[in-house]
């Protein structure tokens, strides 16, 4: 996924704000051959846990509809990993089955100062990183 840092710098800053539950939320993309972040919105962590997130599906719709009114598409749900490292676990690729396509970007605040981004596309049960760059200027 292409997503400026500013908006990398929204996720890191909505991760710290909830730690130590994990944060959560989904982001809006630009379609094209290279999704490109446009905007984060944030979610209620209805868990409120620092080992799991659940998001209540009529906020998670309105999330959805809000990004197709505004001509964009999901391109990532994120989440923070409060104790481990930013790699999707058990439970992260048993919710990643309803929604193929969909990168899924976690952010590690487990022993480090700066807190470390990844992004997966999570397909039949595999899990694949992919990377995270800067969009042109």
């Amino acid at each position: 996924m292409l997503i400026a840092s500013a908006l990398l710098d929204e996720l890191i800053a909505h991760a710290r704000e909830e730690a130590p539950n994990e944060c959560c939320g989904v982001i809006a993309v630009a379609s094209g051959a290279r999704p490109r972040a446009t905007r984060v919105h944030r979610a209620v962590n209805t868990a409120a846990s620092p080992l799991r997130f659940e998001v209540d599906g009529r906020e998670l719709l309105a999330l959805i509809e809000q990004i197709e009114r505004d001509g964009g598409e999901l391109g990532a749900i994120y989440h923070s990993h409060t104790r481990t490292a930013p790699y999707p676990s058990q439970t992260d690729i048993n919710f990643a089955v309803n929604w193929p396509g969909v990168e899924w970007i976690i952010l590690g605040l487990a022993g480090t100062e700066q807190p470390q981004a990844r992004s997966y596309v999570i397909s039949d049960g595999r899990v694949h990183e992919v990377p995270i760059a800067e969009p042109p200027a």
